[in-house]
């Protein structure tokens, strides 16, 4: 297309501005110049600005929804090396397929750390945005500050809706903190009001007969793992931490355990 086309007429640009189509603003001079040089039809111009337009809508949206799963890393599914992953491929592809996230089931990762859970999760998470979902990532950690914040001053009830407006939830490092009574608790109330509406994710070094360890009550913990694996594909994984294979392999002394 030509660089140099001409400017729209004033009242043109005005009214594109005023109803917010600056994609359409910004190709509409090029998009006409095109149109009169290809003979293109009024249909064919129409439709083009109209491509433009949504095109660029769905990439705002998607940013936008990027932007409030507040992942910590850009993870994706093409970096995950499932050669050297323990999980198997049709598992892998039932997950990438997204069908749990749409049927509201749940996702647990537990394995030793290094194993590649927090790599899949945030991949699948970014997977899920580019597909129109919505998505909130957590370490256990920041989730449990976070509703512990909504407690003191009362609002953990609104908190834990707006959370689970996402489509999927992702918890990660999920037992790295042992939690008090409150914290269980709040946890739970998450857990539940997620359960057969939302799909939950979490990773876990810990395996489920050992929640105990770092929640307070058997109880809670029986309860809680009851709702999160009643709709769930379980995924151990385990082998040799990724990052203390790159380090070797880099010449580095691994850490001690």
């Amino acid at each position: 297309m030509s660089t140099t086309a001409p400017a729209l007429p004033a009242d043109l640009e005005a009214g594109l501005r005023r109803l917010r189509l600056a994609a359409m603003r910004r190709l509409a001079p090029e998009l006409l110049v095109a149109a009169k040089t290809q003979r293109w039809s009024p249909e064919e111009l129409l439709r083009t600005l109209v491509e433009a337009k949504l095109s660029s809508r769905d990439e705002s949206n998607t940013r936008n929804r990027l932007k409030a799963a507040a992942f910590p890393v850009h993870k994706t599914l093409e970096e995950f090396d499932v050669a050297l992953s323990s999980v198997k491929q049709a598992t892998l592809s039932y997950l990438t397929s997204l069908e749990w996230v749409r049927a509201h089931e749940n996702l647990c990762l537990v394995g030793p750390a290094g194993t590649g859970k927090s790599h899949l999760l945030v991949a699948l998470g970014h997977a899920a945005v580019d597909a129109g979902h919505k998505v909130r990532y957590f370490t256990a950690a920041e989730l449990v500050e976070a509703l512990y914040r909504g407690y003191a001053d009362n609002s953990v009830g609104r908190l834990i809706e707006q959370i689970v407006r996402a489509d999927l939830v992702l918890i990660d490092e999920v037992g790295f903190a042992p939690l008090d009574h409150t914290g269980g608790q709040l946890l739970f109330r998450l857990v539940a009001a997620a359960y057969e509406r939302r799909s939950l994710g979490i990773a876990s070094h810990w395996p489920f007969e050992e929640w105990g360890r770092f929640l307070p009550e058997q109880t809670t913990a029986v309860s809680l793992l009851d709702r999160m694996l009643h709709h769930a594909t379980v995924v151990t994984t385990e082998g040799e931490s990724y990052r203390m294979r790159e380090a070797r392999q880099k010449g580095g002394r691994p850490p001690k355990p």
